[in-house]
C-alpha cells in the first residue's frame, strides 16, 4: 500500500524512469495500466488523474508526443469500460449479491451503485473524473443493463474529455517551476477536486436516508 502511494505521488519520477527503460514500449505501458484502471475492477489502485498530469507535462518537456498520448489514453479508457460494462452485463449480478468476493472492496461497489441509481447515464461521466468510482462504474452500469448504445455515448465523451483535460493541463502547467517542485501537492489537490463531488452525493444520499427514516417513524 505504502509503495502505490508513493508512485501516485511520485508518478512523474516513475514516468521518467519508464522512458529512459522502455523507450517508444513506454505509450504500450501507458495503455496498460489506463486500461487496467477502468477495465478491471480489481485494481482501482492505479494512478489514474495523476498519470495522465503527469505523461502531460512529460510531454511539455519533449519526453512524450502529446498527440500519441491523445490517441492512447481515450482508447484505453473507453476499451476499459467497455470490458468492464460487459464482465459487469455478464457476471455482474452473482457478484454484486455475494459478501465474500475477493479481491474486490463490495463497500466501494456499493457506493457506486447507489451513485449510479441516482445519476443513472450521467453518472458514466461523473463518475470518470473520480477515483475508485471509476473503475467501478461501467461494472456497475453492466449490472443494471443499461442500454449499451447509451452507455457508449456518455463513454466515449467522458473517455474523450477525461485525458483531454488532465494531459493536457500537464502540458501546459505541469513544468512550471511552483508545480514541479510540490508536485506531490498538486497530486494530492487534484485527487482532493476530484473527490468533492463524490463526497457530497455520498453525504447528500445519507441525509436523505435519514431524513427519509425520521419522516416514515
Amino acid at each position: 500500500m505504502l509503495k502505490m502511494i508513493d508512485i501516485v505521488l511520485h508518478v512523474d519520477k516513475y514516468l521518467d524512469i519508464i522512458i529512459q527503460t522502455f523507450g517508444i514500449w513506454s505509450y504500450v505501458i501507458l495503455f496498460v495500466i489506463v486500461f487496467c484502471e477502468t477495465g478491471l475492477v480489481v485494481t482501482p489502485f492505479l494512478p489514474g488523474d495523476s498519470l495522465l498530469f503527469a505523461a502531460g507535462a512529460l510531454a511539455g518537456i519533449g519526453s512524450f508526443d502529446v498527440t500519441i498520448l491523445m490517441t492512447v489514453f481515450p482508447a484505453a479508457a473507453i476499451i476499459g469500460d467497455n470490458v468492464n460494462y460487459w464482465i459487469g452485463r455478464s457476471i455482474g449480478p452473482k457478484i454484486f449479491h455475494r459478501e465474500d468476493v475477493r479481491f474486490l472492496n463490495k463497500k466501494h461497489l456499493d457506493r457506486t451503485h447507489e451513485f449510479y441509481e441516482k445519476h443513472g447515464g450521467l453518472a458514466v461521466i461523473f463518475g470518470r473524473f473520480a477515483p475508485i468510482i471509476r473503475t467501478f462504474m461501467p461494472f456497475v452500469a453492466g449490472i443494471g443493463r443499461m442500454n449499451y448504445a447509451k452507455f457508449l455515448a456518455f463513454d466515449i465523451f467522458s473517455g474523450i474529455l477525461w485525458p483531454a483535460l488532465f494531459v493536457l493541463s500537464g502540458y501546459y502547467f505541469g513544468n512550471l517551476p511552483l508545480v514541479k517542485n510540490y508536485f506531490s501537492l498538486v497530486v494530492i489537490v487534484i485527487i482532493v477536486i476530484s473527490l468533492i463531488p463524490i463526497i457530497y452525493q455520498v453525504v447528500r444520499m445519507r441525509l436523505d436516508k435519514k431524513i427519509g427514516t425520521a419522516v416514515s417513524k
